[in-house]
């Protein structure tokens, strides 16, 4: 991975923070309005994704063969943040983050990653997406996973 870690001009954590939310707000934006060129951009080129099924690690080249059909007719995907909290490194050089997200679909998610500066800009470089589980459906939802082929 080529990565700065250089946390640019002598800014506090809050506004690095603040950075980092405004690039991940943007990231999501863009998916729900389908641009791919926008969307893509928020990723390092060595950006893994992880999707909600347990074989869904796709890397950038092969996220972006997933999601073009998508995005090209049009079909983006909507997560609205509900909540979230970002970390940063001592060196500000590296954010991670995990977010509850709503979705018209699938209703409350999980969104967790690690973005890195890189040249002067907020990258994603991993990005997971779970449903989350609640406690008292863990039983019903072992079981349901024991029955999937």
């Amino acid at each position: 991975m080529n990565v700065s870690l250089s946390a640019g001009p002598t800014s506090s954590r809050k506004a690095q923070r603040l950075e980092v939310e405004r690039v991940l707000d943007d990231f999501h934006a863009a998916a729900s309005e389908a641009d791919e060129e926008r969307y893509l951009g928020h990723f390092h080129p060595d950006a893994v994704f992880l999707g909600t099924d347990a074989t869904e690690r796709w890397d950038k080249a092969s996220f972006q063969e997933y999601l073009h059909p998508y995005f090209e007719g049009g079909d983006g995907w909507t997560f609205d943040p509900i909540e979230r909290h970002v970390d940063l490194s001592l060196d500000r050089a590296t954010a991670w983050f995990d977010e509850r997200l709503m979705n018209a679909k699938y209703g409350e998610c999980r969104g967790s990653g690690v973005l890195v500066r890189d040249r002067g800009r907020w990258k994603v470089v991993q990005y997971n997406l779970a449903f989350p589980v609640p406690n008292e459906a863990v039983d019903d939802f072992l079981e349901l996973l024991a029955e999937t082929p």
